[in-house]
């Protein structure tokens, strides 16, 4: 069976399995749920590196969550005699539903300027679209952009960005992805949606709010096929995001939204997002100074020249700099702990040689393809263009 017909066929599953089960028809969204949780499986074997399997998966857990609920459901009004035997309502859930403010995971970010190592261009333009309207308002009569998509090869800091503002302006920070926004319903992924821009709203009143959608093609991308309302939950998006960035409100919430291809994200999302920044790999500065930042706690033998590792790295990202420097050290902790010298709190972990940055350099090769960095240039121009 071709892997669009099976798709079709968990879409039309997982709709009837709603169907019957908000109109009381348990038996026959037992049997519905049960088929679109093989049919999702089956999809996610098919293949594994499709980029909705986190959401597939998702569903499925979900699914088989529901049933259970209905099955138990099903038990326990059986031996009900408070009910018309053979009528079942809608399912009366028991339990209270969280409010939209419990719902919502914000926190302090904690995150500061100094932990995001190099990108000084890239924190101006941060600076210039959140910090300053925040500080000032009174000097941005036009207002100020509210949508923020940071696009980048992956590694390169783009939630510890998002963060780091956060932070500076004092906000509540809310850091979401596609998975946590997708609802395990049919039918409730656009109300979770409204709740968190409702939610922002209701906070902005106090501190500016600051909204960061990790993998937000995920979420509002390019699908030719869709499960679950897709389709409505980027209509719901879009809605919400036009209110956001209406110029008669100078509100101070912010969506941020990162992605690693930008490519997939539709034309119109994408310009709700009035301010596009690329966050490129580290060059060589930035990397020595990734490698001074990583390396201050470790003690290196005097050989280790940290200017060489920096030019050494090129096409390495700063998460790949941080493993780099992880590895070497870790190497040096476990022979602590394999020699049974870890006893001893007096003794620390042997000082870490330019041999070792060299090995596991040789050992780590860059997580990014140059040619995806050769795509983002392409794409760039494709926007500038536009």
């Amino acid at each position: 069976m071709a892997y669009s017909e099976l798709e079709q066929r968990a879409i039309d599953q997982a709709m009837q399995a709603v169907k019957h089960d908000n109109s009381g028809n348990r038996g026959k969204a037992l049997e519905h749920y049960s088929n679109a949780i093989e049919l999702l499986r089956k999809l996610i074997e098919i293949s594994p590196s499709y980029d909705l399997n986190k959401v597939y998966t998702q569903r499925v857990f979900s699914y088989q969550k529901r049933v259970q609920i209905l099955k138990k459901v099903e038990w326990e009004e059986s031996d009900s005699t408070e009910r018309e035997e053979g009528v079942l309502g809608p399912i009366k859930h028991k339990e209270e539903p969280p409010t939209a403010r419990e719902e919502i995971p914000s926190e302090k970010a904690g995150v500061k300027w100094t932990e995001v190592v190099g990108l000084d261009h890239v924190k101006r333009l941060i600076r210039e679209v959140i910090v300053y309207p925040v500080q000032r308002p009174d000097l941005f009569p036009l207002g100020w952009p509210r949508g923020i998509l940071l696009f980048g090869p992956p590694g390169c800091g783009k939630t510890l960005l998002a963060a780091a503002v956060a932070t500076e302006i004092d906000a509540e920070f809310v850091s979401l992805d596609s998975a946590s926004i997708m609802s395990k319903w049919l039918g409730e992924a656009e109300k979770n949606v409204a709740k968190l821009f409702n939610w922002a709203r209701e906070m902005e009143t106090k501190r500016p709010v600051i909204m960061f959608i990790d993998e937000l093609d995920s979420l509002i991308g390019k699908h030719q096929n869709e499960i679950g309302g897709e389709i409505r939950v980027r209509n719901q998006f879009l809605k919400e995001m036009d209110g956001v960035i209406d110029k008669n409100r100078k509100v101070h919430i912010y969506v941020i939204g990162a992605t690693n291809k930008p490519w997939d994200l539709d034309i119109p999302f994408i310009r709700r997002f009035q301010k596009r920044i690329y966050v490129p790999l580290p060059d060589e500065a930035t990397r020595i100074e990734m490698f001074q930042f990583y390396t201050k706690e470790m003690n290196l033998k005097l050989d280790v020249d940290l200017r060489e590792l920096g030019r050494t790295t090129q096409g390495y990202s700063g998460s790949d700099i941080r493993d780099i420097c992880q590895d070497v050290y870790l190497e040096k902790i476990s022979n602590l702990f394999e020699t049974g010298l870890a006893k001893n709190t007096e003794i620390k972990p042997d000082p870490v040689s330019m041999k070792d940055f060299k090995n596991a350099i040789t050992d780590r090769k860059p997580s990014v393809p140059q040619q995806m960095v050769a795509t983002y240039e392409k794409w760039i121009n494709m926007m500038q263009a536009m």
